[in-house]
């Protein structure tokens, strides 16, 4: 089973739309390699969302 990882990136890899906003840095939920998730604007809300993924797919 492939694991859910949060993958962050910072400075011009950060989508347009966020930069223009001030942030400089987002971060992806990654499953073999391949985002799962949009950009998340700060860690906790990739970690809340990492636990849901996780969770569903244990329920599942």
């Amino acid at each position: 089973m492939a694991q859910v990882q949060i993958m962050s990136v910072i400075g011009s890899a950060v989508p347009a739309s966020l930069r223009a906003s001030g942030l400089l840095a987002c971060w992806y939920l990654v499953r073999d390699g391949e985002p799962i998730s949009g950009p998340l604007t700060s860690l906790p809300a990739a970690q809340a969302l990492s636990q849901q993924v996780a969770s569903n797919t244990f329920h599942a």
